[in-house]
């Protein structure tokens, strides 16, 4: 079942150690089907380019095995909670890239300084709290946290970014990167200057509704 959204998986997978968001089998893509409700993610402990449809694990929002021959991910009850509280989300990724993290390792947001960081979260990148990886507790802390950001830091662990689809969770994910890696740079260099909010109201404005096509 879902044949379409696990191939579509497979390859959003793929995306990450390209990106350089993960290590190893870290890190993880899910989706909620629009139709059924139903959540797709991958099995745990699977290297990336190994995954095929078939390590693809289907299941409820209650946590409920649907279709899947493998043990889904250890962050599933995570994803399920933030789909629970986000019915506006159907796409969560996680990773552990490094300039994000280093972020999280010292319980910092990663400041509204570029405009691209204006555009694409529409203020700072927040940074939640600690929680202990294996239940709900990363979920609870990333939808208290993230507010209207598609991304949230988790203090001394990595990254969540959510979207309308796993597509845009992913893009989310390595756009956090990206300008974690320019802040953290411009760090070096001195005091990177905040944009004013009405300024980043506007930049986001144009980026969510007038950008591309």
């Amino acid at each position: 079942m879902l044949e379409k959204l696990k191939e579509e998986l497979v390859q959003l997978h793929l995306e990450l150690p390209k990106n350089n968001l993960v290590a190893w089998t870290s890190g993880n893509v899910s989706a909620r089907d629009d139709e059924t409700g139903l959540i797709v993610i991958k099995a745990s402990g699977v290297r990336y380019e190994d995954l095929r449809p078939e390590h693809m694990v289907v299941g409820d929002l209650d946590g409920k095995l649907v279709e899947g021959d493998f043990k889904p991910s250890s962050d599933t009850a995570s994803h399920l909670y933030i789909y629970k509280y986000r019915p506006d989300i159907c796409g969560v990724v996680h990773t552990h890239s490094s300039y994000a993290t280093a972020f999280a390792a010292v319980n910092k947001p990663i400041p509204v300084v570029l405009t691209a960081i204006a555009d694409e979260f529409g203020g700072p990148i927040p940074c939640g709290g600690f929680a202990i990886i294996g239940d709900e507790s990363i979920g609870k802390v990333v939808v208290e946290s993230i507010g209207k950001s598609p991304a949230v830091l988790l203090k001394n662990h990595g990254v969540f970014t959510v979207g309308r689809n796993a597509k845009a969770a992913v893009k989310a994910a390595i756009m956090t990167e990206d300008n974690a890696r320019t802040v953290w740079l411009a760090m070096q260099i001195g005091i990177p200057d905040e944009i004013p909010s009405q300024d980043v109201e506007k930049l986001h404005h144009r980026y969510t509704y007038v950008y591309g096509q």
